[in-house]
């Protein structure tokens, strides 16, 4: 199995999505051959713009702020319109992932930003690929996708801590895994009808 690369473009403004990053970055890791690498969208340079062009996979995430992405993340898709124009990111994988204080927060629209961005650029979009959790009377908040979503990964955490609930970084992740399977799988479709 080939070494595939694998970039986490997030933001986050209080320091929940930072740590909804790290659980996608080991759920990544945890597939072997999976090299990962964590870009601070409101703090771009050269190299991490080079990591990003480099990159088999790209997941997305931000804060649901006011029922869509940051407005840092906002500039950094904006700026990404001159890989729009070339196709540069034509064909890489993009997931994503977001968290408010609400259990709903709008999150979805979020989710859906993301993968609109990513249907611009010729991406090919990674769902969650889990059932919804907490939906039985025999489950719980702690099941994996409690929230529900299909789409990404959706966290909620209260405004008044800096914790983030250990389901949501569970679910977290399982998108770093799943992209990181779908990636390999992705490059050995690629190496064998070549």
């Amino acid at each position: 199995m080939s070494d595939i690369s694998i970039a986490i473009a997030s933001h986050s403004g209080y320091g929940h999505t930072r740590q909804l990053a790290a659980a996608v970055a080991d759920g990544a890791r945890s597939v072997p051959g999976t090299q990962v690498h964590q870009v601070d969208v409101a703090l771009l340079g050269d190299a991490d713009w080079e990591l990003l062009d480099g990159a088999d996979a790209i997941i997305f995430g931000s804060p649901t702020y006011m029922g869509t992405a940051s407005g840092a993340f906002h500039a950094f898709a904006e700026a990404t319109s001159k890989r729009w124009m070339t196709r540069a990111w034509s064909d890489k994988l993009a997931a994503g992932f977001t968290n408010s204080g609400s259990m709903s927060g709008d999150k979805m629209h979020t989710l859906q930003y993301f993968a609109l961005l990513a249907a611009q650029h010729g991406m090919l979009w990674v769902s969650l690929g889990l059932l919804p959790g907490w939906n039985t009377t025999t489950s719980g908040p702690e099941d994996d996708n409690r929230l529900g979503f299909y789409l990404g990964a959706g966290a909620q955490s209260f405004n008044d801590t800096a914790a983030v609930h250990d389901a949501d970084l569970s679910t977290a992740r399982h998108l770093g895994r799943r992209v990181a399977e779908q990636t390999h799988r992705a490059g050995l479709v690629t190496r064998e009808a070549a």
